[in-house]
């Protein structure tokens, strides 16, 4: 690990302010994924900007009657919240499903947001990686491939976005909260806070130098089936192989009159394809929907299997729906 100097912001503006004024700064909170990857020096950030003790660790109602979660809301406190236990259960599952306690305890919600990829080659900094040294190339394409994504792949990159949280997150079009070094605030859609990796996979999200997420708002809970299906390796915690964030609002005979849908583990963001829904609601078939998210899913090799995994996962939760 690489020296660093440590600042203690009083207050959000002054974080993004110092945020802004050294572009190797980097926020730290809970630390569960920068200080691994300080350790490996594929961070070497030359300042840590130590959040912890600001004022953003609440959970709010909102007048909308949605739920203001704050930036520094550790995994373990909104899993257990009985707003989001009740309204928002498919993100309580999701962070259930994401790690251990321990690591709930210390996780936050923005630091969740913005998790890196654990694609094997961008930890090994002896191998070639487009995400950790811009145009060196990627390992991955032409190496081990079982958890790389299939879907929104570039020749420069095709790691996924590892996060639990951030596929509930997608299924309840969550909002997020920001703040810049001029006091600016900006509200970004979750689903364009995520980028796919085209030429530059260095840049996984939409936020700008100095910018500092304060929050994240939940839009009104839809009453539904709330499910969170992950597929991994092994059943002690691990990052999905596939996983599936579904809301089913049960019609007639049970067909689904409303639904929402995203993926985890096929691609660089969480995966959502608004017509795959609308194909469940009119058909109400599970292929229907299947067909449209998969629509030009591509493996490598050894994460083909990825492909019928998906189709399969999202038919078991929409049978796990039927009988809710």
């Amino acid at each position: 690990m690489k020296a660093f100097s440590y600042e203690r912001p009083k207050s959000v503006a002054e974080a993004a302010e110092i945020a802004a004024a050294r572009p190797d700064a980097r926020f730290i909170a809970g630390g569960t994924n920068l200080l691994d990857l300080m350790k490996l020096q594929i961070e070497t950030p030359g300042t840590l900007i130590d959040v912890n003790r600001l004022p953003l660790d609440t959970v709010a109602d909102t007048e909308g009657g949605g739920l203001r979660i704050g930036a520094l809301v550790r995994n373990a406190d909104l899993a257990a919240h009985p707003r989001v236990r009740k309204d928002y259960a498919v993100l309580a599952k999701a962070l259930l499903a994401g790690a251990s306690g321990q690591l709930r305890n210390k996780a936050t919600t923005a630091g969740n947001l913005l998790q890196r990829t654990r694609c094997y080659y961008f930890y090994d900094t002896s191998k070639p990686c487009n995400k950790r040294e811009p145009g060196s190339g990627c390992s991955a394409i032409g190496g081990f491939t079982r958890i790389m994504a299939v879907l929104g792949t570039s020749e420069s990159c095709i790691a996924t976005n590892p996060s639990d949280m951030n596929v509930a997150m997608r299924a309840l079009d969550a909002t997020v909260e920001t703040l810049d070094a001029r006091g600016a605030a900006r509200t970004i859609p979750i689903a364009a806070f995520h980028r796919l990796p085209g030429d530059t996979p260095q840049t996984e999200t939409t936020l700008q130098p100095g910018e500092i997420i304060t929050a994240v708002t939940l839009p009104k809970p839809i009453a539904g089936t709330h499910l969170y299906r992950k597929v991994r390796d092994r059943a002690s915690y691990a990052f999905a192989t596939v996983s599936v964030a579904a809301i089913i609002v049960k019609g007639e005979g049970g067909r689904p009159a409303d639904a929402r849908l995203a993926f985890g583990g096929l691609a660089h963001r969480p995966w959502r394809v608004e017509t795959a829904e609308r194909a469940l609601v009119e058909t109400g078939a599970a292929d229907a929907a299947a067909d449209r998210v998969l629509a030009g899913a591509k493996g490598y090799g050894a994460n083909d299997f990825k492909i019928p995994l998906a189709r399969r996962t999202l038919r078991a939760v929409l049978d796990e729906a039927a009988r809710a």
